[in-house]
């Protein structure tokens, strides 16, 4: 099967519907909340579920598609902006934000990460930055996050998640797909929902060290969740398999096996 180019940045308008349900549809999604939730809630001075909110923040979810996390922020009374480069991810965003009556918290912004300044009328600077599941899709995922520090105010924090390489070879070693571990073939099909970048995440780490940036909270997301092959075994007790994700998560060497990593980071002395 062709491969994805890797010349460019993906672009998800024709995989917008697939991608909300494969991706953060069913137990696959909860955990994913579920991870992200807890590790705000642990570290940030504010999160959607507090009960004595402070003054509301503003909120970027850069290459947010559908908003299926930054929505709950505005909820909350925050103000966010999403923007994405897919027109099609932007529209299904649309429906949830319209049924929660959110349009005056919310603005949707058809653009790419990179040129989003263009479209900010000079109002750059965030003080919480989201950015999942971005990172993996694009040509030279090493310049997100100096593009994205440029959104941080001063003291703000970012959340930020990529798809972690290593999952994917174990996840092919114990299907015996040694082909690709020896050819290193590690980049999706065309139309396939695994990306084209998938990250190492020491190499992440180390470009987070060369920035002005402070690691709060290193998780794993699905750290075995995906492993599970056997589709009536994984549905089995979903309450107690998310627990056991929440529990596991932030242990050595499960936190490494996770589908997606998980940095929680502050900006400081830019």
């Amino acid at each position: 099967m062709a491969k994805e180019s890797i010349q460019q940045d993906r672009n998800f308008d024709d995989l917008a519907r697939r991608f909300k349900k494969n991706i953060y549809g069913g137990l696959k999604g909860d955990i994913r909340l579920a991870v992200l939730e807890r590790d705000c809630k642990a570290h940030l001075p504010v999160y959607p579920s507090a009960s004595n909110p402070v003054k509301a923040w503003r909120i970027l979810d850069a290459g947010g598609g559908q908003g299926q996390f930054s929505l709950q922020w505005a909820k909350a009374g925050h103000d966010v902006v999403i923007c994405d480069i897919s027109a099609e991810m932007l529209k299904l965003a649309e429906e949830p934000i319209k049924t929660l009556n959110l349009e005056n918290k919310i603005t949707l912004v058809h653009s790419s990460i990179q040129d989003l300044h263009l479209h900010l009328n000079g109002k750059n600077q965030f003080d919480f930055v989201i950015c999942h599941a971005v990172m993996e899709w694009l040509q030279e995922p090493q310049q997100l996050l100096p593009c994205l520090l440029d959104y941080l105010a001063p003291g703000a924090f970012l959340s930020l998640t990529f798809y972690n390489v290593h999952s994917l070879i174990y996840k092919n070693l114990l299907r015996t797909n040694f082909k690709k571990i020896i050819n290193q073939d590690y980049g999706g099909s065309r139309g396939s929902l695994t990306p084209i970048n998938p990250q190492n995440p020491a190499q992440v780490l180390e470009w987070v060290r060369q920035l002005p940036l402070s690691t709060l909270c290193h998780s794993g997301i699905r750290v075995f969740h995906d492993y599970i092959f056997n589709e009536e075994h994984r549905a089995r007790e979903p309450d107690t398999l998310l627990q056991l994700e929440l529990e596991f998560s932030q242990q050595e060497p499960y936190r490494s096996l996770g589908r997606y990593i998980h940095l929680l980071l502050q900006e400081h002395n830019k």
